[in-house]
């Protein structure tokens, strides 16, 4: 099977094209430095050529309310090089309550994508993800001076990028969903917790104090970033792999 990975350089869309290749399929990465532009459309056309499916992992280069103009541009024009193409299916990866969070803007761009390829011209998987490992230090970053790292205790339930491959990488060699697959790790945390656990494993002194006023997913009220009963769960803990990532 040929797929073309949009995003295909990136954290995950590089690890999709090796999951991909190594399973036997034709994937290729489409990205600005493989001369594709989602915004122009510039190069989507051969990206696209002789592809039985389009995986969309790619990601707006900001999370403010920009991020709105570059999924509804980026989803339409991928869209109609699809339909050119005759691709018999289009996925994208999105985030596990992404609708619930209207207060974010980047979770109203997704929102938006999804809604622009349910839309769409073509039969159409979405993977919504929980939030990565790899984006925790990111988070602590975003609160911290050099002796307090602020957080909020809003509950998640954070997977492994690799086992988001794993799913993007299953989902796109079936048959189109039509709909949307849950797939998030195995335990739920509140993050101001797992702040305290990261800190630990990478013996950093610093000391968590709990803001619920504090950071982006402050806005994050109850249980919405957590996967439902029906959610894909992943195999890898974090404590595992905090500790193997050390």
């Amino acid at each position: 099977m040929k797929l073309t990975v949009i995003g295909g350089t990136g954290l995950i869309g590089s690890q999709v094209v090796q999951k991909l290749t190594a399973a036997g399929h034709q994937a290729v990465p489409a990205a600005l430095s493989t001369g594709v532009d989602l915004i122009t459309g510039e190069g989507l056309d051969q990206a696209l050529e002789g592809a039985e499916v389009v995986v969309n992992v790619a990601n707006s280069p900001t999370f403010d309310e920009a991020s709105l103009g570059f999924f509804r541009t980026s989803m339409t024009n991928l869209l109609a090089a699809g339909e050119r193409a005759g691709v018999r299916h289009q996925v994208i990866l999105s985030i596990v309550g992404v609708d619930q969070v209207p207060q974010l803007d980047y979770y109203r761009a997704k929102t938006l994508q999804e809604e622009l390829l349910r839309q769409g011209p073509t039969p159409y998987s979405i993977v919504r993800a929980t939030q990565f490992f790899e984006f925790m230090n990111a988070v602590l970053s975003w609160t911290s001076d050099d002796t307090t790292v602020r957080l909020p205790a809003t509950r998640i339930q954070p997977m492994a990028a690799a086992d988001v491959v794993d799913a993007v990488v299953d989902v796109s060699t079936g048959t189109p969903l039509q709909g949307i697959r849950n797939v998030a790790g195995p335990d739920v945390f509140a993050l101001d917790d797992l702040g305290r656990v990261t800190l630990a494993a990478q013996q950093d002194n610093r000391t968590v104090v709990t803001d619920d006023g504090a950071g982006m997913f402050a806005v994050v009220a109850g249980d919405v970033l957590i996967a439902g009963p029906d959610a894909h769960l992943a195999p890898t803990h974090y404590q595992d792999w905090i500790q193997a990532a050390r």
